[in-house]
């Protein structure tokens, strides 16, 4: 069962933007691509770079350090759809974004 946490407002993370934030003791990137958003691990598996302050391109996000590219809607690099970072659900309420977490 997932438990929804409240993230960032909508409006802290505007169309083609993202942001690095940490939600119930975790660090977790939020990206809107085209009005949709998207939540995973904000630390790059790579280097321990922020996701979240990455350059987004689309659904592409470009690590700062390295340039390791990750879809953020899935978590996974698009060159080895096997290597992923983890992501989340998503839900957004009244101007609100909400981030589920596994709760076991």
């Amino acid at each position: 069962m997932a438990d929804f946490v409240e993230a960032a407002r909508l409006d802290e993370v505007p169309p083609g933007k993202s942001i690095s934030i940490t939600v119930a003791d975790k660090p977790v990137g939020l990206f809107n691509v085209d009005g949709q958003i998207y939540a995973i691990d904000d630390i790059c598996p790579h280097a321990g770079a922020s996701l979240g302050l990455g350059k987004l391109n689309g659904r592409i996000v470009t690590c700062a350090h390295h340039g390791m590219k990750i879809d953020v809607a899935t978590g996974c690099f698009p060159a080895s759809e096997g290597f992923a970072v983890a992501s989340y659900p998503v839900m957004v309420l009244a101007g609100k974004i909400l981030v589920a977490f596994d709760s076991n």
